[in-house]
């Protein structure tokens, strides 16, 4: 005997949500329904999937690896239903595409009305989050798709190219790196670097270009967000790294603010590679890859 798909989604919900009742309401059933069809899951998958404390609930071994098995079982199953529903009508109904803050506020603007213009039947919901995140709910099935910059480490994803995003420098005006020869890759060795916290993948990525350690310590400065981080560099604080979307987008047009590109006569700039990623397997495939195109960097 097999699980159902209703039980799974009720492990699901009840693993989302840590209380029978919770689950229940969001499952839109009654707690001794829901109760009843985990107890039924428990006795097919042969051991207790949750452990009940005090009205607590937490999962067991055996209730986590269920979890994390149900939630690609479900996923694939939402995938099949909003692809036979909308078979030979690409790009329409319901897609939900998560965007990464240092990619969202400069490419969203330019791109998306014409995606909107070439499917007028897309119902898009748009998810901004750190890439951590984004993957992770790629893998459960709660995002269809998601824009992010590679390098990223991550399996079990596939992707679409947009596009190339040099990865450049900016300083107060009148600092060392301001002005002068062409930054090399020892540019920034003993500089004050601002960077943003822990989690943006371009902070990795750019002390990754130039072999950097990130700044540690009472000292560190770190910004929430780019438009924070540029305040600081106006303020004098440091230097730091902008990606030229957002630099084209106009977020260094401020005083005392001066961006600088990083490679030297000849040699390759630094970039991050803009794609589309999806879970390997989607039966949404074809859709982010159809995103890709209408989101490509001009």
């Amino acid at each position: 005997m097999l699980p159902t798909l209703r039980q799974l989604q009720y492990l699901k919900l009840l693993a989302e949500h840590g209380s029978f009742s919770r689950a229940a309401d969001a499952a839109h059933v009654s707690q001794p329904a829901l109760s009843s069809g985990v107890q039924e899951l428990e006795r097919i998958l042969g051991g207790p999937v949750v452990e009940r404390t005090r009205g607590q609930v937490q999962l067991t071994a055996l209730g986590a690896e269920a979890v994390r098995r149900a939630e690609d079982v479900l996923a694939r199953v939402e995938d099949l239903v909003e692809a036979v529903r909308n078979a030979g009508r690409p790009l329409s109904g319901r897609f939900r595409l998560g965007v990464i803050p240092t990619i969202a506020p400069f490419l969203l603007p330019q791109t998306l009305p014409r995606l909107q213009t070439a499917h007028p039947a897309l119902k898009l919901f748009i998810r901004e989050d750190l890439t951590p995140r984004l993957v992770a709910d790629l893998k459960s099935g709660r995002l269809d798709a998601a824009v992010i910059a590679l390098p990223y480490a991550a399996t079990g994803l596939d992707h679409a190219r947009i596009g190339d995003d040099e990865i450049l420098a900016v300083a107060p005006e009148g600092h060392s790196l301001a002005s002068g020869p062409p930054l090399g890759p020892d540019a920034f060795a003993g500089q004050d670097l601002i960077l943003l916290e822990d989690g943006h993948c371009l902070r990795d990525q750019a002390l990754a270009a130039f072999n950097l350690d990130a700044p540690r310590g009472e000292d560190a400065f770190a910004a929430t967000s780019l438009p924070t981080l540029v305040e600081m560099i106006s303020s004098g604080l440091g230097v730091s790294f902008l990606p030229e979307m957002a630099v084209k987008a106009g977020l260094a047009d401020r005083p005392g603010v001066v961006v600088r590109r990083l490679a030297e006569a000849g040699a390759e700039p630094p970039r991050r590679e803009i794609v589309v990623a999806w879970r390997a397997g989607s039966s949404r495939a074809d859709e982010a890859r159809l995103m890709a195109q209408a989101l490509k960097l001009d």
